[in-house]
């Protein structure tokens, strides 16, 4: 079979830093934090009190009231962010056969903001069932691709990849190659996550991933930095319109970048650590970068999954090692998270976006908060700290890891 090249023609983002792709990459590229003390409840009893909230999102700009109170949080952000991508991408029934172009979507949680508020409802009641009957449509984890395609009246594949943080990035991959062998035109992927409330932040206390830094917020997300003692937890959407090349030339669409691979492994370890020798994050680099056909001096950038814990950033740098050898010191790495939060299953969207525009523009997004760089880390690798840095990005990678030890990469590459 001859494979069919994929482009990005279109992106949207509803995030801690801004709730348009604009807003988005302007303050990633000057290093702004997103974390503040949480105000969607009361957290003054939680070992963390803060989080990288989406801050001033109105859903009233995209739903009616009575069509927002049947959605879950997570498919709000879900829906924005495709229809500011579907409007970048000028994709329309009037250029486009719409039974052609899917949705493959990715959340790791899904409703769970309508999850807990049914439950505690119905915890605080007399033990009669009252049950919303919007509670089973809004909290499952694939109604927001079912919503997207109906919102634009797609009728190409219909899905929602589930594999924790790595969720948005399988997304992604799945959407690559359906449009390369044939099997859609275009594809909105990406994936949202809105899992700060009572439940979310407890239970990740619970599992003692996040940091507990409530004295600097701003501050606690910290890659890299030897005092780091945990990930911030992050919402917010990230969409992408992926298509395939021939058809997006024939419409006259702007493309920001090519798609040329992707990887997927699983470090068979541990439920929540990664692997100590980043065995499962090197595989999925190696297996990424052979599927784009591609050698590791290739590369110039690396958007890590780099989300402030311990093990987990030493795992990944020593999996970069690996697979790139001495061409690991000529790259840059970085991790958005620093800045973002971790969004969870909506992690790859909005880092594979910045990896994109990292692409596109030549703008190589910081990795901030580090005052103390870990002295068990290479200090030859060039991890871009605490302000951009400006190179040509010919090519790049997007890494993304969840519990359960799901890893998935994709490869990002500029449009020739």
């Amino acid at each position: 079979m001859q494979l069919k090249r994929v482009v990005v023609t279109g992106l949207g983002a509803v995030t801690p830093l801004g709730n348009n792709v604009n807003d988005y990459w302007n303050n990633l590229i000057n290093g702004v934090s997103g974390a503040a003390p949480i105000t969607r409840f009361d957290a003054s009893k939680f070992k963390t009190r803060f989080a990288c909230e989406v801050k001033g999102f109105n859903p009233e700009e995209y739903f009616d009231r009575k069509e927002a109170r049947k959605l879950d949080t997570y498919t709000w952000y879900g829906i924005a962010a495709s229809v500011q991508a579907f409007a970048d991408s000028g994709l329309s029934a009037e250029n486009t056969d719409l039974n052609e172009v899917g949705v493959i979507w990715g959340s790791g949680i899904g409703g769970l903001d309508t999850f807990q508020n049914e439950t505690f409802a119905f915890a605080k009641g007399d033990g009669t069932p009252r049950f919303n009957p919007f509670f089973i449509p809004k909290m499952i984890a694939d109604i927001c691709s079912g919503h997207i395609s109906m919102r634009f009246g797609l009728r190409g594949p219909n899905f929602t990849t589930v594999s924790a943080c790595a969720s948005s990035t399988n997304a992604m991959i799945d959407a690559f190659n359906y449009i390369r062998m044939g099997k859609a035109v275009a594809i909105v992927t990406g994936g949202s996550e809105a899992a700060i409330n009572e439940s979310g932040i407890g239970g990740f206390n619970a599992c003692q991933a996040m940091s507990t830094r409530n004295d600097d917020p701003a501050g606690a997300s910290r890659p890299y930095d030897k005092d780091r003692d945990g990930f911030v937890l992050g919402e917010g959407g990230g969409a992408i319109i992926l298509e395939e090349l021939d058809h997006a030339l024939a419409r006259g669409a702007k493309i920001y970048a090519e798609i040329v691979g992707g990887g997927m492994s699983a470090d068979a370890h541990h439920i929540t650590a990664p692997h100590p020798e980043g065995l499962g994050a090197t595989l999925v680099m190696t297996r990424a970068l052979k599927d784009a056909g591609m050698n590791p001096s290739d590369i110039d950038y690396i958007n890590t999954h780099g989300t402030s814990t311990p093990l987990g950033d030493l795992a990944e740098l020593k999996a970069i090692t690996n697979v790139f050898g001495e061409h690991a010191y000529k790259m840059n790495i970085s991790s958005t998270k620093s800045m973002t939060g971790h969004l969870l299953g909506a992690a790859g969207a909005i880092e594979a976006i910045a990896t994109i525009l990292a692409v596109k523009n030549g703008t190589i997004p910081p990795t901030i908060n580090n005052v103390n760089p870990d002295p068990d880390l290479d200090p030859k690798l060039n991890l871009t700290l605490n302000k951009m840095q400006h190179r040509t990005v010919n090519a790049a990678i997007s890494n993304t890891f969840g519990f359960g030890g799901h890893n998935a990469a994709v490869v990002i590459k500029k449009y020739n």
